[in-house]
């Protein structure tokens, strides 16, 4: 099993009061060291994608104007912010094409890494970043390594799956592949006055992508049992029918109960038995992060759901690590849910399952290979190298002068 992580990427911020805080992956991180979760993984430092590989689903306007704009010179692109839709929630902060480049380079390089069968798991748990469109940023989003990680996949694998538990609806993935069959797309999330906004039951895909768009809409409160009671029948459902050669799993952590920004109610447990039953299939599997807002309770979740994945039980004592005062008052990895009503009743989640099952049951079988190199040829490219790529140190502390070179923003604190 391959763990993909950069320990620049803490050192980033979108701005003050912004809620997307990557310094979550590090205390995630830190967790997965001092519980010994390290120990049974490979530990990589991804290699850094290239602008070329961005440019496999993202625009070219849209991926120059993400290299060439900073805090300093916004001024000068006004017509672009308001074109590639950034601003407000997607911020124009230092640094932000390397922050763009380091969590994609997880997910494609962990694709790439299935591909070549040197693991059969790869975590990433600084990727996730699912609503970034074609030519725009959205919620937090800048560039969709779901996406590209899938487009990864695609080069070995006639059928993908992807999965996401986030609590907001994956909406750039399933765009991109709304209308193919090498794809299937399958999200539960928060519908109705939510960001952002899509993903109804009956959007199932379109042309020869129809009914390889899963979506299941879920109103306030969803527990553990009534989620793993809607889970687990539809991707059953979903792997006996569509039988992907690969799964995306986007673990978004904001479908915890207490987030900042999220409105359900699922424990570690809850959440985590998701991971567990996608992992039970035996099939290559490309795990990333996501949202998660309320940063001590994400860090939790993915250091936890590393042991799920690792099929190691760690303790609930947390152990001492130098994030370890974000933990009080209890200092313990799980976290009880609230006594929030569950909004979602048994008759809704059972209609709106049976709906699904009634939709998977009419998937075909995807039509032949997509071949994704030059037009008019039949080669596929070579996945990018990942043979040698530098091993992270996990427990070594960075030197003097790396941490005075490094530019870390005081309010990420």
């Amino acid at each position: 099993m391959s763990y993909f992580y950069n320990d620049e990427l803490g050192n980033y911020h979108y701005g003050y009061g912004h809620p997307m805080k990557p310094h979550r992956v590090r205390m995630a991180h830190k967790l997965i060291v001092t519980y010994g979760l390290y120990k049974k993984l490979e530990c990589f430092s991804p290699r850094m994608v290239t602008q070329s590989d961005l440019l496999q689903f993202h625009s070219d306007d849209y991926v120059n104007f993400l290299r060439m704009t900073t805090p300093d010179n916004m001024h000068e692109y006004l017509q672009q912010l308001q074109r590639f839709n950034v601003g407000e929630d997607c911020t124009i902060f230092d640094g932000l094409y390397e922050y763009c480049k380091i969590y994609t380079s997880g997910s494609i390089g962990g694709a790439a890494r299935l591909n070549q069968n040197k693991s059969d798991v790869v975590i990433n748990w600084s990727g996730g970043l699912h609503h970034a469109k074609k030519s725009e940023a959205s919620g937090f989003c800048y560039v969709n390594d779901c996406v590209l990680g899938i487009l990864e996949l695609l080069k070995k694998h006639q059928r993908v799956l992807y999965i996401d538990i986030d609590i907001h609806h994956g909406d750039g993935v399933e765009e991109a592949f709304y209308t193919t069959d090498r794809v299937m797309t399958c999200s539960f999330h928060k519908y109705g006055d939510y960001f952002p906004g899509t993903g109804a039951v009956s959007d199932v895909g379109y042309g020869k992508g129809k009914y390889a768009s899963v979506n299941f809409p879920l109103k306030d409160g969803m527990d553990d049992e009534a989620f793993v009671n809607i889970f687990r029948p539809v991707i059953s459902s979903i792997m006996e029918n569509y039988q992907p050669g690969a799964i995306c799993l986007q673990c978004g952590a904001d479908s915890l109960a207490g987030d900042r920004l999220g409105v359900f109610n699922l424990s570690l447990r809850g959440h985590g038995d998701c991971v567990k039953f996608v992992k039970s299939f035996g099939v290559p599997v490309l795990c990333i992060g996501g949202g998660g807002y309320t940063i001590r309770n994400v860090s939790r979740c993915w250091a936890y759901e590393t042991s799920v994945m690792l099929d190691t039980d760690v303790q609930d004592q947390l152990p001492f690590n130098e994030y370890f005062e974000y933990y009080g008052p209890d200092y313990r990895l799980h976290i009880q849910p609230s006594n929030m009503e569950n909004f979602n009743s048994h008759k809704y989640l059972e209609d709106t399952k049976a709906e699904i099952l009634e939709y998977l049951n009419r998937v075909e079988k995807p039509s032949a290979q997509i071949q994704t190199g030059q037009p008019g040829t039949t080669q596929t490219p070579k996945s990018i190298p990942v043979a040698e790529p530098r091993e992270a140190a996990p427990d070594e502390r960075a030197s003097r002068e790396e941490l005075d070179a490094r530019v870390e923003h005081p309010l990420e604190y």
